[in-house]
């Protein structure tokens, strides 16, 4: 990847980042999803199916960023951003995210329709 990319930035997802809310939401995806800053589309090298996207994204991706952009591609995943907000709800207490972080990501690189159900699963779970 590095090769077609060039040295800019980019960022792969994983099913294990993007099962970080324990859904299993990982098999759906028939392509690897790699955030860059150079392409957008979809692109095979070797036997490997790729798709691109040319959006922001963190140099350094939390896992907090994973569960934001796991919300952003809910459908894609075989789930609903209500079942993710469930799950959401359900890992906060377990101090398995960072709230300030989780609320920081969603904001910089969540749409209205992913920044909504997290805002509402975050006060649910305030001590």
């Amino acid at each position: 990847m590095r090769a077609f990319l060039g040295e800019g930035p980019f960022v792969f997802t994983s099913p294990e980042r993007r099962n970080a809310l324990g859904r299993g939401t990982t098999a759906v995806f028939a392509a690897t999803l790699i955030y860059n800053s150079k392409r957008s589309g979809h692109v095979e090298l070797g036997d490997r199916r790729f798709e691109l996207r040319r959006v922001a994204f963190p140099l350094a991706p939390s896992q907090e960023w994973f569960v934001v952009e796991l919300f952003e591609n809910a459908e894609r995943a075989g789930t609903s951003r209500t079942e993710l907000a469930k799950a959401l709800t359900r890992a906060l207490p377990r101090n398995a995210f960072d709230r300030e972080r989780l609320t920081e990501m969603a904001q910089r690189y969540g749409t209205k329709a992913t920044r909504v159900p997290i805002s509402s699963a975050l006060p649910a779970t305030s001590t």
